[in-house]
């Protein structure tokens, strides 16, 4: 016969068991002191993309983490030597993260943006289209490609060398800068074009935005995921079919005769350290499901540039926003504590 001693006794036991349990049974950081050290990204969409994983891997499964900032080479060494543990929104285009995969001491998971990443040479909509609304007429109607710059050089024409058109270009440092130094010699525009690097990522941004707001024509290089594509219309301009042999001489700086090739798509991943991986299957498991499009992180990391907020902040807003997506992730105890977290 069960007397009430013994109910007081069982419950007692029971409170004792659930007090001594953490909330963070199924988390592999269970019981560990040491935070998991993720990456500090230079530009917004990365910090967009780790403010989420870092969030979701804090408040969701209960793991201590902090951001160690510095220059991409600094961080991907770091994360090769395991000094960090995850590097968010990784293109894989270095040395060092090609070497420290080969050795074996990083994995890059995941698939953070739906159709990938793209890249390439752009205008504004209205010079190719014109835009009544502002009384805009197209200038260069039949622009398509990079085939067709030789044609609209005095179009795009570099102020400081009248005689040729202007590419605005990345920042001297930046990988895209020295791919688009190769590509305008495969397309033989280095005749006609001046490679102006901008001198920082924001002077490429307020260049090109100072363009837009006047309605000027502007030749530029750009990407996406970035802030100004989920602000503006811009086009395009075809260039040749990616040609993996010609890539590879695009890509390479020491190559003095590149032959012609378009960036290709790129899968946007997350870094992790292989020994972090071992200890942490739960994390890289949750990392390997997160996936946005394209108009998603546009948008929040134009909030982020409006606004001038940090990805931490936009994060949280986007996860409160959307429990749903969320849910998709992770375990439903992990999304239901993020949530509550957020509120």
């Amino acid at each position: 016969m069960t007397t009430p001693r013994t109910i007081w006794a069982a419950a007692a036991v029971l409170t004792t068991t659930l007090l001594a349990s953490p909330v963070w049974a199924q988390s592999s950081c269970q019981g560990k002191t040491d935070p998991i050290r993720f990456a500090g990204i230079t530009w917004e969409s990365g910090q967009f993309y780790t403010e989420l994983l870092r969030t979701i891997t804090d408040k969701g499964f209960g793991c201590k983490t902090e951001v160690v900032n510095g220059s991409t080479a600094a961080t991907e060494t770091a994360l090769v030597s395991g000094d960090l543990h995850v590097w968010t929104e990784q293109w894989n285009r270095t040395d060092i993260v090609k070497k420290g995969q080969e050795s074996g001491r990083i994995q890059l998971v995941g698939d953070l943006l739906n159709g990938g990443s793209y890249e390439g040479f752009f205008v504004p909509h209205y010079v190719i289209h014109g835009d009544a609304k502002r009384g805009i007429k197209a200038t260069a109607p039949q622009l398509k490609s990079v085939a067709d710059l030789p044609k609209y050089k005095a179009l795009f024409q570099d102020d400081e060398d009248p005689s040729k058109g202007r590419l605005l270009s990345c920042p001297v440092g930046w990988d895209c800068e020295k791919i688009n130094t190769q590509k305008l010699k495969a397309y033989k525009l280095d005749a006609h074009y001046t490679n102006f690097r901008a001198g920082t990522g924001a002077a490429l941004d307020a260049a090109i935005t100072s363009a837009m707001e006047r309605g000027k024509p502007i030749l530029f290089y750009y990407w996406s995921p970035a802030s100004l594509m989920g602000k503006y219309q811009f086009v395009q301009l075809q260039e040749p079919a990616y040609n993996e042999k010609c890539w590879e001489t695009v890509r390479k700086a020491e190559v003095k005769d590149p032959c012609p090739s378009a960036t290709p798509a790129q899968r946007l991943t997350v870094g992790v350290g292989t020994n972090f991986a071992k200890s942490h299957p739960d994390l890289v498991q949750f990392f390997e499901k997160v996936q946005l499009n394209g108009e998603q992180v546009n948008s929040a990391i134009l909030r982020m540039n409006e606004r001038k907020l940090s990805g931490e902040v936009v994060a949280r807003e986007f996860l409160k926003a959307n429990p749903q997506l969320v849910a998709s992730w992770v375990p439903a105890a992990v999304a239901n504590r993020v949530q509550a977290a957020l509120k």
